[in-house]
This record gives C-alpha cells, structure tokens and sequence, in this order.
C-alpha cells in the first residue's frame, strides 16, 4: 500500500473512511477475477463456498455516508491499516497464483482476503451482521452434497 503514491494521484489519505472504499473495491476485483478463473469449468464446494464468502461479505456494503459506518478513532484506524496491508499481501500472493493457475491456492487465498475485507467492515459497521467462512461453507457444502446426489441418482437411474 503506497500512500504517498495515492496522495501524488489526488487521493486524500488522511480521510479516516478511504479504506471501506478501498477493502470493497479490492474485494470485488479479486471476486471477479476468481469467478473469470473457475467459470468454465463445475465449480467445487471450496470454490462455490469461497465465492459466496467474498458475496457475504460485499453485499450491502455501505458508502461511507450510511448511518450506520461510525467514525474510527486513531487505534481502529491503525487496526484497519494492518489489515489492509494483510489484504494487500494476500492479492500479491492471490495474482501470482492466477498467473500460475493454481486455482486451489486462489480459493483459499481470496478466503483470507475475504476475511480481512470483512475485518475492515466490522469495525466500520460494527451492527452488520457477517457471516463467518464456516457457516458458509456448512450451508455451500450441503447444497453440493445434495446436487451430487441428484447427479448419480440421475446416473443410477439411466443405466
């Protein structure tokens, strides 16, 4: 994160609400570009799973105008930056394994993005209530357990 960079480009790094911009923002990139990376192919329950956790926790996200974003004081502020850097080193490691094709390692990679974007989030709109990676992945893994055994009765039934 090169602050001095954003603020030679106009960015005013000392509002205390640019990084809910910036955490949904980044977000929504990785979350494209992983749905870009396993859309051609049957999407496994780690991946489904991983893709309604980043849903989960971008959905209604709110500007930084909404009743309900309180402003940070200066330890919260210093809270969020430690996981926006985390984020940041996660999308790193999150682009070299697209660029590798290791679409394991990018599943679990945007979990750990995910997670911190929702960390950023709950201190920002502390009444939101967030789902955690399990209980999405409980409520993902019961639906692929249920498609896959549609598709071998399916099977079962044709032979």
């Amino acid at each position: 994160m090169n602050l001095k960079l954003a603020a030679a480009r106009g960015v005013n790094i000392q509002d205390s609400q640019l990084f809910l911009r910036i955490a949904a923002e980044r977000l929504s990139i990785v979350r494209y570009v992983f749905l870009v990376q396993i859309e051609d192919g049957i999407a496994t329950a780690a991946q489904r799973a991983s893709l309604e956790y980043a849903d989960a926790v971008l959905i209604g996200w709110p500007d930084e105008n909404n009743s309900e974003v309180v402003q940070v004081n200066d330890d919260q502020l210093k809270i969020i930056r430690e996981h926006v850097q985390l984020m940041e080193d996660y999308i790193k490691s999150f682009s070299q394994m697209e660029r590798e094709k290791d679409i394991d390692g990018m599943t679990d990679t945007l979990i750990r993005i995910s997670e911190r974007v929702s960390e950023i989030r709950r201190i920002y709109q502390p009444s939101f209530p967030l789902p955690t990676f399990a209980e999405i992945r409980r409520v993902v893994q019961e639906e692929w357990d249920e498609d896959m055994d549609k598709i071998n009765s399916e099977q079962a039934a044709s032979l």
